[in-house]
């Protein structure tokens, strides 16, 4: 099968805002026609006419008022328990402000029961709201990204529909939910809180009306891109992913050993000694960052520890004179960082950083030089799923991971026959519709093509 690039659709149902003129979308799915080659002719730029985008700066119903009290919070849990059809859900962190990835803000919108923002941090725990909503579908976009969070405070779902990855499924281009909205839906939002601190209490009106828009448009647009799916004969590759994501999503991520070594910049440091500074350094930073709930980052920055990790400072004086040593609150905690770099300074040999042992395999880069024959098994898998991905109108990631085919053509099975190949693709979590697509093309790219017959030889002579 070859897919058509997605079709737009712009027929919305539309009712004055009770605010202003502005036309927002009906509550339930709208009639839209289908797609056509015209459609596609347009670009993904152009719209149905000369119509232009509609600014959406007010959600249909007003923004509503955080929920922070247990009598609040019975009200919303009865209302969404009466409400009919999916649940728009979202969150909102405080990535890059905090060292803890936790919810600060809870965002669902159903028919029925219009819209709840709902402030987890005087709860703790919302199971009482997932229970509630517990057998509808939960609308996410970027599912991957809150499913964690969510879990975290008792919202866990039982079956959800992840907008950005039905997009990538369908073949779009941009992905973003307001790239989305404004393609798919004709409205455009404004995306300029979306790395907030969400932290802060209270929190700004704006920032809040922000969040509400954030799910107001979902349901929409999961109707239109479950169409689009469905058109394209991708509905079940989707169900499979959304599957997935439900058993597998809400989990936290496992630690990685040895974090500090994915410090930015770490690549110039040279030799066990440095590495150990850097070590000392990350683990400091990471205390400090921990006991305040700040995002590590902000306590001190990577390019600081590499700048003390190549000049192995042994003073204040000499500290302090290095690059990123200069903010006040830096400077204050001068003693820690001090005390870091003497404790590494202080370790036996046998105490510092070793290379750990590789759980796949090396960097691609490293192939060639390593094994040649894997570098060119690799090039063969890499082309066979970006052929194929082409044909099928979706990114070659979303086909298949990166990391699969690399584990597949380092070690491929012995033999390399398809049913082989197929266990080799379950066993790193592929899903059966990726397997299928990819099985017989990958295991026609795993053994060395036979070298073509000299001419003489060819016509037998």
């Amino acid at each position: 099968m070859t897919d058509e690039t997605p079709g737009r659709s712009r027929d919305m149902k539309s009712r004055d805002r009770h605010s202003g003129n502005h036309p927002v979308p009906s509550e339930s799915a709208p009639d839209r026609p289908p797609s056509t080659a015209a459609d596609d002719a347009l670009g993904s730029g152009a719209r149905d006419g000369v119509e232009e985008a509609v600014p959406l700066t007010e959600p249909r119903d007003g923004t509503p008022d955080p929920v922070t009290t247990q009598a609040e919070l019975a009200e919303v849990v009865a209302r969404f328990a009466a409400g009919t059809g999916p649940v728009a859900v979202d969150a909102e962190r405080a990535s890059g402000y905090r060292y803890t990835h936790r919810a600060y803000l809870v965002q669902l919108r159903r028919a029925g029961a219009g819209t709840a923002l709902v402030d987890p941090i005087p709860f703790g725990d919302l199971s009482v709201l997932g229970k509630a909503i517990e057998d509808a579908e939960w609308i996410l976009h970027a599912a991957s990204q809150d499913l964690p969070c969510l879990a975290e405070i008792g919202l866990v779902p039982e079956r959800l529909f992840d907008t950005e990855l039905a997009a990538r499924l369908a073949g779009y281009e941009r992905v973003g939910l307001a790239a989305l909205t404004e393609q798919l839906l004709g409205y455009t939002l404004e995306k300029h809180h979306s790395a907030a601190d969400w932290s802060n209490r209270p929190l700004p009106q704006s920032w809040l009306t922000y969040a509400a828009l954030d799910v107001e448009l979902l349901v929409d647009l999961r109707d239109l891109l479950a169409a689009e799916l469905a058109r394209q004969g991708k509905a079940e590759w989707a169900a499979e992913e959304f599957a997935s994501l439900v058993a597998h999503g809400g989990q936290p991520h496992r630690p990685r050993p040895d974090p500090w070594r994915r410090t930015s910049g770490i690549h110039r440091v040279r030799g066990p000694r440095a590495l150990a500074r850097v070590r000392a350094l990350w683990y400091a930073r990471d205390g400090v960052a921990s006991r305040r709930d700040s995002a590590p980052g902000r306590v001190l920055p990577d390019a600081a520890i590499i700048a003390a990790a190549e000049a192995d400072p042994k003073d204040e004086r000499e500290l302090l004179a290095l690059p990123g040593y200069g903010g006040r609150s830096i400077r204050r905690m001068a003693r820690v960082w001090l005390d870091a770099l003497d404790q590494a300074r202080n370790l036996r040999s046998d105490e510092l950083p070793v290379t750990p042992p590789s759980e796949g395999p090396p960097p691609p880069h490293r192939w060639a030089e390593r094994d040649p024959a894997a570098a060119a098994r690799l090039a063969r898998c890499r082309e066979a799923v970006s052929k194929l991905a082409t044909a099928h109108t979706l990114p070659p990631e979303n086909l298949l991971t990166p990391d699969t085919i690399r584990r597949l053509a380092w070690d491929p099975p012995d033999p390399a026959d398809e049913p082989a190949v197929r266990a080799v693709l379950a066993g790193h979590g592929a899903r059966q519709w990726q397997i299928e697509l990819t099985a017989a093309a990958l295991t026609g790219a795993l053994p060395v093509p036979p070298s073509p017959l000299p001419p003489a030889e060819a016509e037998g002579g």
